[in-house]
C-alpha cells in the first residue's frame, strides 16, 4: 500500500520504536536486530518459559501462605479504593480533582477484579462473583464519561492534522492557490475565454445570442455582442471543480462541529450516570463490600494452609496460558506486514479478539503483580498500552462513521467524516502492527531462554 502522505515514516501511522528505523523509507524494517532479546534485554528473572506469559514463584512468596499474599494484596488495592473514593469526595467542583479521583477509584476495582477471577478457586465463590459483577458495574460507569471526552479530543486532533498540513505536494498541472493566473489571449490582445465544447451552449451565448458558429457547430470566439468583464460574464472566472483537499477543508469544519455537539452531549449523560451511581444505594453496598475487603478477606480453608508458592503460580499460568491461545489465534502473520489494509474494514467482529487479548492481558499483568511485585515486564506493559490504543481508534472510528450516518448533512462534512473514520482505522492497523512486533521480540526473548 502507497504510503499516505499525512504519515510520518518509519512505521504504520508514523509509529516509532517498533522495530522501524526512524525516518526510513514507509514500513521499513530495522536494519540492526537489538541483540537476541530485542531492545528490552533478556527476560525477567521469574519469567516462566514454559508458560509462556506467567511469572514464576519469586522470593516474595518463600515462606508465606496463599493467604498471606492475596490478603495482603487486596488489602492494599481496598485501601487505595477508598482513599480515592474520599479525593472524590473531597474534590468538590473540583472537574480535574473529580477526574484523577476517579481515575485511581477504577484502577483499583480493575486490579481487585482482576484478582478475584484469577485466583477464584482460593476465595469464597459467591461472594467474589458477587463483588467482581458490582465492581465491573461500577468500573464501566465511570469510565464512560472519560472515554467520550478523550474520544472527542482524538478525534478533533486527527482533524486537524488531517486538514492542516503546511506540507501538502504542489500540483504541477495547477498554479498555487492565491496566485495570479495569466489570462489567455487570442489575437488582438483580448482576454479569452474557455473554449467550450462541440455542442455546448454557455451563458454567453444564451444571453447575447450573437456567438458565430462554423457549419460544423465548432465555437469559433466571442462575437461582438458577447456580455464583457464589466457586465457580470463568466471571463477570469474559476470554474475548476474543487479537489479534495479543498472540499475536506470545507467540511472538516461543519464535522468537527457535529462530533463536539454528539460526543459533549454523550459526556453530559455519562456524568450524570455517573453521579446518579455514586449516589445510589448500590454503590454505598459496593463501597461497604470493599470496605470489608480491607480488614478481611472472604479465602477458603485451604488458602490459609497451602504454601503460597504451590498454590498461586498454577492459577496465574492459566491466566497466562488463555492469553497465549488468545494471542495465537489473531492474524499476526498478516497484522505484521506493513499497510495491509486488513484493518481498514470497520466491524465489531474484527475487533472483538483484539479486545478479548486486551482484557487477558490486563489479567495476566494483574497476576504478576500479585506473585513478582517487585518486577514488571516491560513487553507487557508496551503490548498493553498499544492494545488500549487499538480499542481508543476503534471506538472513534466508529464515532466516526455513527456522525456520518446523520440525516441531511452536506456532502463535504460527509467525505470530511470519511476521511476521518479511515484515518482512526489506519490508527487500528498501526497498533497491531506494533503489538505484534512486540509480542514476537518477547516469544523470541523467552525461547532464547529454554535453549
Amino acid at each position: 500500500m502507497a504510503q499516505r502522505p499525512d504519515q510520518r515514516t518509519g512505521g504504520p501511522a508514523g509509529l516509532l520504536g517498533t522495530g522501524c528505523e526512524p525516518g526510513g523509507a514507509a514500513g521499513a524494517r530495522a536494519a540492526v536486530v537489538d541483540g537476541p532479546y530485542g531492545p528490552y534485554g533478556p527476560p525477567g528473572p521469574y519469567d516462566d518459559p514454559a508458560a509462556g506469559t506467567g511469572p514464576a514463584a519469586g522470593p516474595h512468596l518463600a515462606g508465606r501462605t496463599a493467604e498471606d499474599v492475596l490478603a495482603g494484596y487486596l488489602h492494599q488495592q481496598s485501601a487505595d479504593f477508598l482513599r480515592s473514593l474520599r479525593l472524590h469526595r473531597e474534590s468538590g467542583p473540583d472537574a480535574e480533582g473529580a477526574g484523577a479521583a476517579a481515575r485511581r477509584l477504577r484502577r483499583a476495582a480493575r486490579r481487585i477484579s482482576a484478582t478475584l477471577h484469577t485466583f477464584r478457586p482460593l476465595t469464597e465463590e459467591a461472594w467474589a462473583d458477587q463483588l467482581l459483577a458490582e465492581l465491573g458495574w461500577l468500573s464501566g460507569t465511570l469510565a464512560r464519561e472519560q472515554a467520550c471526552a478523550a474520544r472527542r479530543d482524538r478525534l478533533m486532533a486527527a482533524l486537524t492534522r488531517l486538514t492542516g498540513r503546511t506540507d501538502r505536494p504542489d500540483r504541477p498541472d495547477r498554479p498555487e492557490r492565491g496566485t495570479d493566473r495569466a489570462p489567455r489571449t487570442r489575437r488582438g490582445g483580448r482576454p479569452d475565454r474557455a473554449e467550450p465544447s462541440a455542442g455546448t451552449r454557455t451563458m454567453g451565448t444564451r444571453a447575447a445570442g450573437t456567438r458565430k458558429t462554423e457549419p460544423s457547430g465548432t465555437d469559433t470566439g466571442p462575437g461582438p455582442g458577447d456580455l464583457g468583464p464589466e457586465t457580470g460574464s463568466l471571463e477570469g472566472r474559476d470554474t475548476a471543480v474543487p479537489d479534495a483537499d479543498a472540499v475536506l477543508a470545507a467540511g472538516a469544519a461543519r464535522a468537527g462541529a457535529l462530533l463536539d455537539r454528539q460526543l459533549t452531549l454523550a459526556r453530559t449523560r455519562a456524568h450524570s450516570a455517573a453521579l446518579q451511581a455514586l449516589g445510589s444505594s448500590r454503590f454505598h453496598a459496593v463501597a461497604d463490600s470493599v470496605a470489608v475487603l480491607a480488614s478481611e478477606v472472604p479465602l477458603t480453608r485451604a488458602a490459609a494452609d497451602v504454601p503460597a508458592a504451590e498454590a498461586l503460580p498454577p492459577l496465574a499460568e492459566q491466566s497466562a496460558r488463555r492469553l497465549a491461545e488468545a494471542v495465537g489465534a489473531l492474524p499476526l502473520v498478516r497484522a505484521g506486514q506493513p499497510y495491509n489494509a486488513e484493518a481498514l474494514a470497520d466491524g465489531a467482529r474484527q475487533d472483538a479478539p483484539w479486545h478479548q487479548v486486551r482484557v487477558l492481558l490486563r489479567l495476566s499483568r494483574y497476576a504478576q503483580e500479585v506473585l513478582v511485585p517487585e518486577y514488571a515486564d516491560p513487553r507487557l506493559a508496551e503490548a498493553a498500552l498499544l492494545l488500549e490504543g487499538h480499542r481508543d481508534a476503534a471506538e472513534a472510528a466508529a464515532a466516526a462513521a455513527a456522525a456520518a450516518r446523520t440525516p441531511r448533512i452536506a456532502p463535504a462534512t460527509a467525505y470530511a467524516l470519511g476521511v476521518l473514520h479511515a484515518d482512526q482505522r489506519h490508527q487500528v492497523e498501526a497498533a497491531r502492527y506494533a503489538f505484534g512486533r512486540v509480542w514476537l521480540s518477547r516469544e523470541k526473548a523467552l525461547k532464547g531462554v529454554e535453549r
